[in-house]
């Protein structure tokens, strides 16, 4: 093998080609092609395949996205966007996606769209330089420049528990059944005033939950369904929690009858709720009932055990992996709802008004 080039002093790097790599390794352009590729069934002997991966890596060779579509070559690799890792909910998600890929073939890898990263240019440029065959996007808020982009895009892709618009590849849940589910339990238990902790403004499945907790409210003509929101964690959950139980003290005034139950949109928000009530010397259910959206294996392990409404979380990580890599094979895409609907999830955080179960 001959020693490697030095690159240009001056002027514009030049790209290192296929044809670069073959000759510093001393081998033909199409073994480099077939052990970068990751071609198994290749004569070749492991100091060559090592050799060919030494010289690509001092080279700095990427393969050309448009080589590889014309060569048929894929990554087998898929790519999942989440707005947090410090979500539980996304976790779940996560393990679902990665184990459907792995029975299709696929490695899933996983990101966190941090505030202020360019989502839009390095999430895409793992499609665009070949790196991953496909894209699955937790994190679709209004205005986030990667929507924007992948408009302009011809990546494989899909959006999942965050629907965009007319996009026509949203894998989503019956979020607005969640709350009827909690609803009609809550009413059922003799609750009249219930609040709401919901997400931040501006989510999607968040603004379809409050719609729909404060439409079946109405229907059960409950007195009073207050609303507040926080981010999905703790401490949003206790800010709005505190919101809901004594306004005057957030500087929010009082409006109806005070609430006997909460329903927050996540775990995390239920368990800064839990928080919230105790530090105004209140009990959990004796004199509020709480019920969290989402369902865990920790929400078992509370004091109280909380209540909860689980969602297909796991089942919409399968989803959105089979509508993924449909896409990448070819097939139309359009959207998709899981088809399994919440459930309750009784444990000890809810009971009637008073304290009697």
């Amino acid at each position: 093998m001959s020693e490697l080039s030095e690159p240009p002093v001056s002027g514009t790097p030049v790209r290192a080609r296929l044809v670069d790599v073959a000759r510093e390794a001393g081998v033909s352009k199409a073994t480099v092609s077939k052990v970068l590729n990751g071609r198994t069934d290749l004569s070749v002997r492991p100091e060559t395949r090592q050799r060919v991966h030494q010289v690509a890596e001092a080279l700095g060779y990427r393969p050309h996205s448009g080589a590889r579509a014309l060569a048929g070559a894929s990554t087998h690799a898929l790519a999942l966007l989440v707005p947090a890792l410090a979500n539980p909910t996304y976790v779940t998600i996560a393990r679902g996606a990665y184990r459907r890929a792995r029975e299709l073939g696929y490695l899933s890898l996983l990101a966190e769209d941090f505030d202020g990263q360019e989502a839009d240019e390095a999430f895409n440029d793992l499609a665009r330089e070949g790196r991953v065959d496909g894209l699955l996007i937790a994190s679709a808020r209004p205005g986030h420049p990667l929507i924007e982009g992948l408009r302009r895009s011809s990546v494989p892709h899909v959006f999942l528990n965050r629907a965009v618009e007319g996009s026509g590849r949203n894998v989503t849940m019956d979020v607005a059944r969640a709350s009827v589910t909690a609803l009609d339990h809550l009413h059922g238990l003799g609750h009249r005033a219930v609040g709401h902790i919901a997400g931040p403004y501006g989510i999607v499945p968040s603004q379809v939950r409050e719609q729909a907790f404060l439409r079946h409210a109405a229907e059960l003509g409950m007195s009073a369904t207050p609303v507040a929101h926080g981010d999905f964690t703790e401490e949003g959950g206790q800010a709005a929690a505190l919101e809901l139980l004594d306004p005057g003290a957030t500087g929010t005034p009082a409006s109806g009858p005070p609430v006997t139950a909460l329903y927050a949109s996540s775990l995390a928000q239920a368990i800064g709720a839990m928080r919230a009530v105790r530090s105004l010397g209140l009990r959990i259910p004796e004199d509020i009932s709480l019920v969290g959206n989402d369902d865990l294996p920790v929400a078992a392990y509370l004091s109280p055990p909380l209540t909860t409404v689980a969602m297909p979380l796991y089942e919409l990580g399968t989803a959105a992996v089979d509508a993924l890599v449909g896409a990448i094979n070819g097939q139309p895409q359009a959207d998709v709802v899981v088809p399994t609907e919440p459930r309750l999830v009784l444990r000890d955080s809810t009971a009637s008004p008073g304290g009697s179960s």
